[in-house]
Parts: structure tokens; C-alpha cells; sequence
């Protein structure tokens, strides 16, 4: 995070990764010289296990086949994006290194390596970790949830900028929804030239959306409770000049 209060309530690395994989509709294969784009050609076993979908006549299917070693190393690539339009949108690209085998002409996938790139660093994860985790319960519905806040509720978006420190609000031209999890709602605030991120967390971690949706009312009542010496239209006048 740039600035701004994080909360401690956060995704595990793990938890995060598997997130990723969850809700992501496209990846980047190379394996044996070979590299495609693929779209909504993987599904994700329970213990972390990518299984690609491909043509008969893919070049990475042919690659694995005839790879003298019988099992192709290969590296998939997934990234995060925030579905809401921001500026750098990308939040975390995730990494898979490990081998292809062939079964029933799909291509399983099995990790030897797994990193997640973000913002903060890079987090080299424990394989047992992610074969073992969930991903997060909100990670498929992570993206209407967010577009919906944005474009239906813009009103509500600023009022949760009351329980943002007045010092990281400073300059502040618009804040969007970046993303939320179980664990909390993390907004976007964006400045002229730069921006942050800020966490708001959850008081409970929230297991589905009926769940998520009594989280926000609380922070929003939390919001309209609060003190705001400076809103964020004063902010947006400022960072105007």
C-alpha cells in the first residue's frame, strides 16, 4: 500500500493466489518453445491442479506430446485485474511454474512453483499451503460486486471515505472501489499523478454476499457516524487547484 491506514485483516499469500486462479478467465502457457493466449480454457482442481482445455491441433498439446522427456516443463501466467476502470488496474500477476501431462487430451498442469507478484513484493508460496487453500468465498463474484458499487452507488463510495485518515484523502480527484475479499473492501484513491490504497476491514470476515452485503452496512454506518473535518469534495477542489 502507498499511504493510508492498512488494516490488519488481510488474505493470505496462499488464499490470495487461489483467488486469483478462481476468478481468472484467461492465462499465458509456455511450455517446450510454445506460446499461446488462451480464454476460458482452464478449470482448477480442488487442490490447485490447472487443467487446460485445448484444440486437438494446439501447438502446446502437440509440444507436450512430443517432448522427449515426457512431461514439458511450462510456465502459466494469470493476472489480476481490477474490473472497475482505474489507473493501473493490474493488482497482482501470479505465476505457475512446474510440468504438463497429457490426460484424455486435456493438459494437467502440476505446480513445482508458485508466485505471486504484487504491489508490495513478491511472495514465493509453500506448495502444501496452496494445494491445501480456499480461495476466497467472494472471488467469483468479486467483479460484479465492485461494478456495482461503482456505477450504482457512488454516494456510498465517498461516504466510506470518512473512515479514511484526512491525510491520505489529501489531493484526492476520485476514489473507486479497487477490490474486496472476505476479509474487507480496499478503495483506490486517485491523485493527479499518483495514487493509493486504502483497506477498510470487515469487524467479521464475510462467507457470502448476503454476509458481505451486512459487512458494508456496517462501515457505512460506521462512515455516516464519523467525524469529516474535510470531505472529499473539498479534496477534489484542492487537488484541482
Amino acid at each position: 500500500m502507498e499511504d493510508g491506514h492498512v488494516w490488519a485483516a488481510v488474505p493470505a499469500a496462499a488464499e490470495r493466489a487461489r483467488s486469483v486462479l478462481a476468478a481468472a478467465w484467461s492465462c499465458a502457457v509456455a511450455a517446450e518453445g510454445v506460446r499461446e493466449e488462451l480464454v476460458g480454457a482452464h478449470t482448477v482442481t480442488e487442490d490447485g491442479r490447472v487443467i487446460l482445455h485445448v484444440s486437438d491441433d494446439s501447438a502446446l498439446l502437440a509440444a507436450a506430446i512430443c517432448a522427449p522427456r515426457g512431461e514439458p516443463s511450462a510456465v502459466l501466467e494469470f493476472a489480476d485485474v481490477a474490473p472497475v476502470p482505474l489507473r493501473n488496474r493490474i493488482r497482482a500477476r501470479l505465476s505457475l511454474a512446474g510440468w504438463f501431462t497429457v490426460r484424455d487430451g486435456a493438459l494437467v498442469f502440476q505446480a513445482g512453483r508458485v508466485m505471486l507478484h504484487r504491489t508490495a513484493g513478491l511472495d514465493l508460496i509453500d506448495l502444501d499451503e496452496f494445494a491445501t487453500a480456499a480461495p476466497d468465498p467472494l472471488a467469483t463474484a468479486e467483479a460484479r460486486l465492485l461494478t456495482h458499487l461503482a456505477d450504482a452507488h457512488p454516494d456510498a463510495v465517498e461516504r466510506l471515505t470518512r473512515l479514511v485518515e484526512p491525510g491520505s484523502l489529501h489531493g484526492a480527484l476520485r476514489v473507486q472501489p479497487l477490490a474486496v475479499d472476505r476479509h474487507g473492501l480496499t478503495l483506490r484513491i486517485e491523485r493527479r499523478r499518483a495514487h493509493g490504497d486504502v483497506r477498510l476491514a470487515f469487524h467479521r470476515p464475510a462467507d457470502d454476499v448476503a454476509q458481505l452485503t451486512e459487512r458494508m452496512h456496517v462501515l457505512l454506518s460506521q462512515a455516516s457516524a464519523a467525524n469529516c473535518p474535510r470531505t472529499l469534495q473539498r479534496q477534489r477542489a484542492d487537488g484541482d487547484g
